[in-house]
Formats: structure tokens, C-alpha cells, sequence
């Protein structure tokens, strides 16, 4: 995958004067997320998916959350079961007891999902939230699990400001793929850990100026040895990719 074109993006507006500094991590490692898991070798979003990306290296998997209409939070990205499992069939209008039927069982609860995540005691799970409707269930979901110390949560500005909402003292990626950075007024509301940009907007002066503002960097979402290189040079904190091995040896 070769990284799109994009004009430099602006930097990213401090952080609030009164939030401390955010630290690196203190491994200096940089991170390497599963994007939905290893779906180039299994069906993303799935537990095989998820474990194969586990093993294969990855420090955190990135798992997509959406509700069934029984609001049982699973693992899927897209609202429709059509792309994945050849039903066209709004997740929104099925239980979850539909959705196991429909798929053999193949769609996993947020809590396999975390109970998965579990076995392995270094990782940790990135949760997307497509529909901010989901917020709430999954955080709720997370603090049964007890998963709030392996758990943190990445979207747009909507889904980020309904986690922060349920969840004060969540830890929170705010997901970026514009060149126009992010309003201070947002960030104020939010108060992310992480930006989490996408790739090719990715400067060595973009993310200097987020780590000047307390900010960690992330960066989605990279395939190639080259393109991973380059995020490297540039400072990034963490890269989401769908192929952990060649990205992680890249690193």
C-alpha cells in the first residue's frame, strides 16, 4: 500500500496549559496494533483474527464495536452483515441470538473479545467505535470485564466526546484524517492521550509539535516495510497495520 498524497497537515493545537505532559512510553518501542486482527490470514474482527495477531507480535489489537438491536456489543465494523458474512442485514435489526445463527457464530461479544485479549498478559485491546451509540455499552462492557487497565478507545471526535462521557478517566485515541488539525475546543472536550492519525498525513514536524503539546502519536493504517520506515523516522508512537510481522520486523 503506498501512502496517499496529502498536503502537509497543519500542526496539531496544544494541549490544555492546565494537562500535564503526556510521557512516551518508557520502553521507547513502538507499538504495533492489529488492525482488526491479522485479517489478511483470517476474517477480520474475528477471535481467530484477533489471536493470530496476538501471536504473530502485536502489542494491542484494534477491534471495531457496533450493537446488536438486543444492545449486546460485538465485534464489527461495518452496519451491515453483507461484506463479511453475505447477509444484508442491518446488525442494528438483529439480536445477538440472529447474529450467531447468521454466522455460525463467528461474530464475537466485546467481552470474548477482552477475555481473549487477556490470556495474553502484555496486550491490549483498542477499541473503535464507528457509532457513538455504542459508547456506552462498551465502556460498561470494559468495567465488568475488569479490562479498564488492557482497554483504551479510538474514533472520531463524536464517538470520543460519548467515551469520554461514560467514562471520565478513560484513555482516549482521537482518530484524524484531515489536514485541517483538530479544534482546540474538541481536544479540550475529549482530552485524548493519542492523536491518531492516518498515514500518509504523517510529518516528523506534525508529530514533534503533538509530543510538544503532551500528546502520544499513532498512525493507521500501514502494509509495507517502507511506509512503516517512515512513520519510524518521523517519531510516531504507535502503528496500526494489518500485517504485524513485516511491520513489526520494519520497526
Amino acid at each position: 500500500m503506498r501512502a496517499a498524497r496529502h498536503a502537509p497537515a497543519p500542526a496539531p493545537p496544544r494541549a490544555p496549559s492546565a494537562r500535564p505532559a503526556v510521557p512516551a512510553p518508557a520502553t521507547g518501542r513502538i507499538a504495533v496494533i492489529g488492525h482488526r486482527g491479522a485479517p489478511y490470514d483470517h476474517r477480520e474482527n474475528t477471535l481467530a483474527s484477533l489471536r493470530a495477531a496476538l501471536e504473530a507480535g502485536a502489542d494491542a489489537v484494534e477491534i471495531d464495536v457496533r450493537l446488536t438491536a438486543d444492545r449486546v456489543p460485538v465485534l464489527l465494523h461495518d452496519p451491515t452483515l453483507e461484506r463479511l458474512w453475505g447477509h444484508d442485514r442491518r446488525l442494528s435489526s438483529l439480536t445477538y441470538a440472529q447474529v450467531e445463527e447468521a454466522t455460525a457464530g463467528g461474530v464475537p461479544t466485546l467481552r470474548a473479545a477482552l477475555a481473549l485479549t487477556a490470556e495474553y498478559p502484555s496486550a491490549r485491546a483498542l477499541i473503535d467505535l464507528p457509532d457513538p451509540a455504542a459508547a456506552q455499552a462498551a465502556v460498561s462492557e470494559v468495567h465488568d470485564s475488569g479490562a479498564t487497565d488492557r482497554a483504551y478507545y479510538c474514533g472520531g471526535g463524536l464517538s470520543m466526546l460519548a467515551v469520554r462521557a461514560a467514562d471520565p478517566a478513560a484513555e482516549l485515541a482521537l482518530s484524524w484524517c484531515r489536514t485541517a488539525p483538530p479544534r482546540p475546543e474538541l481536544l479540550a472536550r475529549v482530552r485524548p492521550r493519542w492523536l491518531n492519525y492516518h498515514f500518509g498525513l504523517v510529518t516528523e514536524d506534525l508529530v514533534e509539535r503533538a509530543h510538544d503539546g503532551g500528546y502520544l502519536f499513532a498512525a493507521w493504517t500501514t502494509d509495507t516495510p517502507r511506509a512503516a520506515r517512515r512513520l519510524k523516522r518521523a517519531g510516531v508512537d504507535a502503528v496500526t497495520t494489518n500485517r504485524v510481522p513485516a511491520v513489526r520486523a520494519a520497526l
